[in-house]
């Protein structure tokens, strides 16, 4: 039996272990990618490690995410990443030059290399035929040490794709749709491949499109074969030389199979607030909007910006609609500055905005309460776009147009066919407009070596934590619900990022938009060890470590929850948490907040068969749970966390 393109990639980087699902594997990275709202911790974590210069051929970090200077604070961390990139031998990308995923598609993406991307998004790259996992920050800072990702060999998922998309239909339905048909737990444990003869009618960056989204099924990561579009696209990028055709074979095989007709495909929409929540436009057509966002790494194509402006040239948009467009990189930028494209969006009413995340991480463009969001993002969770109480929906550029056209939600379709709008068919520049001057490449060895690292004082430096105590008892301060994501647990946006690189500062937001009163609450904890009880798919979303670091900073130290997402699983064990699933999911109804819970010799238990025995003396009950530790994670969680596991270790 021959490969598919996943086993292909994967067999090519394997180091350790065996290409069978569920066992763990270590793989060799070829580059690394961080970006601003996690790079400090990668930082510190590298200077932790005593690493003395990046040990992967590429590594680059970005900065995109934190781009509001209200005050000091950001300035700062983006010196300190700045000159940090300069001491060990990392490319710096300068705020304005570009979000990370489609910049870096442009200017490092490589067929047949490995990435792991301190963001969850990182598996965009996998458009162009590589293997790119988003993991937490330590794994990256791991890697760029030169160890191997460690991971759980996933199911591989093949989704043939047939036929071709109709007019005013585009890449984000067809994610749309997978998320229509699986929800946010879909993906768990699987990589997805594309293949098919509907490969042939998608472009590189559709391809993107699809693979960015992948990360709201739960993937592992996403992966198409490195063909005649991958091809065109680096030849368009200026970089033919860097293609490399990887195929799947003839004769490949897959673990589960799902097949889409792309003919059939329609315009979807996310309703608030999951990624998951999916229906058609036709369905929500009326629904009144009072904004509407183009842009993102879920859409950054030159395509996406291009398609919104072939329906709004010649028109203005609703005076009831405030219409933001956020170019995705400098480079896509001038591309349609030359065009035309952004003087017809102005001409419509567009207000353009820098290069970078922006609204998409809550920096910036928050809705107003009770009013219609809909963007081009990737995702919609509770909050995230800077209102407590918001209403994001997340759709394609089409039906984002046609509805700031209409004020309310509407189906392209429909708008182009009432209107007598032509199908378009955007002409995509043959050459890009390549620029790298607000790239930074990595300083030689010997002058690396002499630069000095600048920290503003709202670096403070990572906390030391404990090993593992022989028991843990103390009380559930939470038990929450379903898919909740890292987003609730340690949110975004222009309050709390600012303090990403001061810890004990950022705790203070811990689970702020569930419960304002946790860090307080986990402070009168006598010792403050304390356990938080969860739902299925527990810390779903963006890779940020600090949803890991800041609960532990306050004492958390057990989250027993039905199941977890695979980033924040990982990213629990590295900082000393330990991970437990109910063995039975109903024990999960039977505990309340208050309840006081014993896990007995857990240290030893740990070291068992994976069953851990839980005792609740407040209602005199017992649970079995489990746990799906490595021997080497258990060591870790045992030394406190990676980082002192590691120095003990050598």
């Amino acid at each position: 039996m021959g490969y598919n393109v996943a086993q292909k990639l994967i067999s090519d980087h394997l180091v350790t272990g065996r290409m069978v699902a569920g066992e763990e594997i270590g793989l060799r990275i070829d580059q690394t990618l961080t970006q601003d709202a996690t790079g400090t911790l990668v930082m510190q974590e590298v200077e932790a490690l005593g690493l003395q210069r990046t040990q992967v051929p590429v590594s680059v970090q970005y900065v995109d995410h934190n781009l509001l200077q209200a005050d000091e604070r950001n300035a700062e961390d983006h010196e300190y990443l700045r000159t940090a990139c300069r001491r060990y031998g990392i490319w710096f990308s300068k705020a304005g030059n570009g979000v990370s995923h489609p910049t870096h598609m442009q200017r490092f993406g490589i067929p047949g290399a490995t990435l792991a991307g301190s963001d969850s998004h990182t598996c965009a790259a996998g458009s162009l035929g590589m293997l790119a996992i988003g993991v937490g920050g330590l794994e990256v800072a791991l890697a760029m040490a030169g160890r191997p990702l460690r991971l759980r060999m996933p199911e591989i998922w093949g989704v043939r794709l047939t036929g071709r998309l109709r007019p005013w239909v585009s890449a984000k339905d067809v994610i749309l749709e997978m998320l229509r048909r699986h929800g946010v737990k879909g993906g768990v444990h699987r990589i997805i491949e594309y293949h098919g003869p509907g490969l042939a009618t998608l472009s590189a960056m559709d391809r993107h499109v699809i693979a960015n989204m992948g990360a709201e099924l739960g993937a592992t990561t996403t992966v198409f074969p490195a063909d005649d579009a991958v091809r065109e696209f680096l030849r368009a990028e200026q970089r033919p030389h860097d293609f490399r055709e990887l195929p799947a074979d003839d004769d490949a095989d897959y673990d589960h199979t799902e097949e889409i007709d792309l003919d059939e495909v329609e315009p979807l929409i996310a309703r608030p607030s999951s990624p998951g929540n999916v229906v058609p436009v036709k369905e929500v057509a009326g629904e009144p909007v009072s904004q509407v966002v183009i842009g993102s790494s879920a859409n950054p194509g030159y395509r996406d910006y291009a398609i919104a402006a072939e329906l709004v040239r010649g028109r203005q948009t609703s005076d009831a609609v405030g219409f933001d467009v956020n170019p995705s990189s400098r480079q896509i930028f001038a591309d349609l500055t030359k065009a035309g494209i952004i003087f017809d969006l102005i001409a419509a009413g567009a207000r353009i905005h820098q290069t970078g995340c922006l609204g998409c991480i809550g920096m910036g463009q928050a809705p107003a309460v009770g009013r219609n969001s809909l963007r081009t993002f990737p995702r919609n969770f509770p909050g995230r776009s800077g209102t407590r109480e918001d209403s994001v929906w997340l759709c394609s550029p089409e039906t984002a147009a046609a509805s700031a056209l209409t004020g309310e939600i509407t189906d392209p379709r429909e708008l182009a066919s009432r209107w007598g709008i032509s199908e378009a068919h955007p002409r995509i520049p043959e050459r890009s407009s390549v620029n790298t001057d607000m790239l930074a490449p990595p300083l030689p060895e010997d002058r690396a070596a002499q630069a000095e690292v600048t920290r503003g004082p709202n670096i403070t430096g990572l906390p030391d934590f404990d090993p593992l105590p022989e028991t843990i008892t103390g009380p559930v301060l939470l038990v929450l619900g379903d898919n909740i994501s890292t987003d609730e647990i340690s949110p975004a946006g222009a309050r709390a990022l600012p303090f990403r690189s001061n810890l004990a500062k950022l705790a203070d937001f811990t689970f702020d938009r569930i419960d304002p009163d946790y860090p307080n609450r986990a402070a009168q904890v006598p010792g403050h060890t304390h356990l938080v009880v969860a739902g299925d798919n527990y810390g779903q979303g963006s890779s940020r470590e600090h949803a890991a670091i800041t609960p532990r900073f306050l004492g958390l130290r057990v989250v027993l929850a039905r199941s977890f997402a695979r980033i924040h699983w990982q990213n629990l064990a590295n900082f000393g948490i330990v991970p437990l699933e109910f063995t039975d999911p109903d024990d999960y109804t039977r505990i309340e907040a208050g309840d006081e819970l014993t896990v007995p010799d857990i240290r030893t238990q740990l070291g068992n068969d994976g069953k851990i025995a839980v005792h609740n003396t407040t209602r005199d009950q017992q649970y079995q749970m489990t746990h799906r530790l490595s021997r080497n994670q258990v060591d870790a969680v045992l030394a406190g966390g990676v980082i002192p596991w590691v120095k003990s270790t050598g």
